[in-house]
């Protein structure tokens, strides 16, 4: 049976060429990039052969432990297509152990596992002129590239399980995002290493710690022969062998875990009422107003969007605080950066709407209602964010004669940002992610003029906001006083520049309200 398995696996495989052009054009190409891919890190690994074990080594067992890393997690952060599914075997009576075994090596025949195959054969290069280091580098690559493919196996199984719901596959999607953004503060430390000086020292603390871990042992094994510590490298060979082990028996009980639980499907909620629209008041402003808070509370577009929010400040500061900027001055900065995106969010906030804008014109709905309305759910967080932040942040700095300037700065930059965002969501939307999908999905369209409209929204917001932002600077610089020249330019300027805003976006959407809809439906 097992045989069989590994023959339908490449009838898949052939039958991957019969597909349309196009996406036979994207499959040559992604074996081409992994083998491109492949060829380097090959190319490198023998080219470790003539430098020194101490050079090498780290080097080996640091990147290698990473590639293992990447086998593991990319399945939970793609959701990749599971096409040999344990799930269908279910009905065909096969034992937990001959499954396994056969789905566990037929998943040897696909392009990652080949791309770490010719690594794994590149490293016994590596160590090829030590003799007794060749020996347990020929082992190790056996140990690796089964540890790879049974770790990107089970990642597949339970991706293809857990985030069988676009709900949940959208969760997940965003807490990788956010792993990932934070980082960057990693990337920071990193970046401030003199790599020419310190380079390889670095690298050697890192693999004296991932050398002894599943992840790295195998790659380490042959490095501690090469370098005379043979007792080492039989320790840590043997912690590559059980770690194969484990991922096997892992395997085996999440395989028959898998064939008796009825696959996962999105349960629908019942509500009672109608929510924000019994809270609202019943104008046309009112009813916008509600749709556009559920939005934001239901729809993941709108929900990644406020999550993210508060970690772009976060790594910032992480990120200075690396740089060596103080801890105090970094608290004046979450506030004003967290109302920029804020604000920003919203500049193309008719185009998520897809088709659904068609109701605002068959019910004739003003302009203007339509600008306040969407801007409520801004407003509502906003409001208490420039408040309650200021506060926090002037606590932390140290100093309550800076509350005035982080008040007027945010609150210019809020009210200006949205403003300008009433504007530009009539008068240049470009396509957005339709509502159902998931929020990390590409629109169908798109090209220059989206990223065009979203840096003359960003740094237009900054724009408008810089007379509070000079007040409040020659408040630092030149005298206190300025702090409340900030306010008050702040206060004058985000509220003319929301009305404004407002007002002019309003006559924007009157007028081109029918091009609107086709707009959005472009989607």
């Amino acid at each position: 049976m097992v045989a069989q398995i590994l023959r339908l696996k490449l009838l898949l495989l052939a039958n991957s060429f019969r597909r349309t052009p196009w996406q036979i054009v994207g499959l040559i190409l992604g074996l081409l990039y992994g083998v491109g891919t492949a060829t380097f890190l090959a190319a490198s690994l023998v080219a470790l052969r003539f430098a020194d074990v101490e050079v090498s080594a780290p080097i080996v067992t640091v990147f290698g432990g990473l590639s293992l890393v990447v086998f593991a997690l990319l399945p939970l952060m793609l959701g990749i297509d599971d096409i040999l599914d344990p799930r269908r075997f279910s009905l065909f009576g096969l034992s937990n152990t001959t499954l396994a075994t056969g789905i566990g090596l037929a998943s040897l025949l696909s392009v990652p596992a080949v791309v770490i195959a010719i690594v794994a054969v590149a490293q016994t290069v590596t160590w090829s002129a030590a003799p007794g280091a060749y020996g347990l580098s020929v082992a190790a690559a056996v140990l690796i590239v089964l540890t790879a493919v049974l770790s990107a196996r089970i990642a597949t199984t339970l991706a293809s399980f857990l985030l069988s719901t676009r709900r949940s596959r959208d969760v997940s999607t965003l807490v990788v995002i956010v792993l990932i953004i934070a980082i960057a503060p990693l990337v920071a430390v990193l970046a401030s290493v003199d790599w020419a000086t310190n380079g390889i020292q670095v690298l050697t603390d890192i693999a004296a710690v991932v050398g002894w871990t599943p992840l790295g042992a195998a790659w380490a094994a042959p490095a501690s022969a090469a370098a005379g510590a043979g007792s080492a490298a039989l320790a840590q060979l043997a912690i590559a062998i059980v770690w194969l082990l484990v991922l096997f028996v892992v395997w085996r009980v999440l395989l028959a875990a898998v064939l008796t639980t009825p696959e996962r499907h999105a349960q629908a909620k019942k509500y009672l009422g109608l929510g924000w629209f019994d809270r609202l008041p019943r104008t046309p402003a009112g009813a916008i107003a509600a749709r556009s808070i559920t939005y934001w509370i239901r729809d993941s577009r709108y929900v990644t969007s406020l999550a993210i929010i508060p970690v772009i400040p976060f790594i910032m500061v992480v990120t200075f605080v690396v740089a060596g900027m103080p801890l105090q001055a970094l608290a004046l900065l979450p506030v004003p950066v967290m109302c920029l995106f804020l604000s920003w969010s919203v500049h193309n906030d008719v185009s998520f709407d897809n088709s659904a804008i068609w109701l605002h014109l068959a019910s004739s709905t003003s302009g203007r209602d339509d600008r306040w309305g969407r801007l409520l759910p801004a407003l509502i967080v906003g409001v208490p964010l420039v408040l309650g932040g200021s506060v926090i942040s002037a606590a932390i700095f140290g100093d309550w004669g800076v509350l005035p300037s982080l008040i007027g700065v945010s609150a210019a930059i809020l009210l200006t940002g949205l403003g300008l965002s009433s504007i530009l969501s009539a008068r240049f939307p470009y396509p957005a992610v339709r509502p159902g999908d998931s929020p990390f999905s590409q629109p169908q369209a798109g090209g220059n003029t989206a990223g065009l409209i979203q840096g003359l929204s960003f740094f237009g917001i900054l724009l408008l906001a810089a007379p509070a932002i000079v007040a409040a600077v020659l408040g630092f610089t030149i005298n206190p006083g300025w702090h409340f020249a900030a306010l008050g330019a702040g206060l004058v300027v985000g509220v003319v520049g929301l009305i404004a805003g407002v007002r002019i976006g309003a006559d924007v959407y009157d007028q081109r309200s029918s091009e609107l809809l086709a707009a959005a439906l472009k989607n």
